[in-house]
Order: structure tokens, then C-alpha cells, then sequence
């Protein structure tokens, strides 16, 4: 998840442009727990299954 979208129910801000205590670390805790799949979207992610999908499937065809 990131910060790009989230509301700040304190300020009523987006908690990327940190108006507010709270928003600041909000941001703060949420780019500590960034992982390398967060900037990844829903359809991206299935578009990596899929492609994963598919190179199982013709490694397996390749071996039979």
C-alpha cells in the first residue's frame, strides 16, 4: 500500500503531503515497510503469475 491515496482522518489530507503530526508518521511507518512488491498493482501481479504460469507449462511441455 502506499500513501498516495490515503486520507488522513485527523486532517483530512492526503497523508503523502503530511499536514499533520499523525500523517507524518503514517508516511514514515508505511516507507519502512516498503517491500519491492508494493509499487506493483493488482493486474500487474496477475500478469506476473500468468507469465510464471506459462514458463512452468512449456518447461514441462519441453521435458515430456
Amino acid at each position: 500500500m502506499t500513501c498516495d491515496h490515503l486520507v488522513c482522518a485527523n486532517c483530512n489530507g492526503r497523508v503523502s503531503e503530511g499536514r499533520c503530526p499523525t500523517c507524518r508518521a503514517t508516511r514514515a511507518r508505511l516507507q519502512e515497510q516498503q517491500n519491492p512488491f508494493a509499487a506493483l498493482s493488482p493486474a500487474m501481479l496477475l500478469a506476473v503469475l500468468a507469465g510464471l504460469l506459462a514458463v512452468v507449462l512449456l518447461a514441462r511441455q519441453a521435458l515430456a
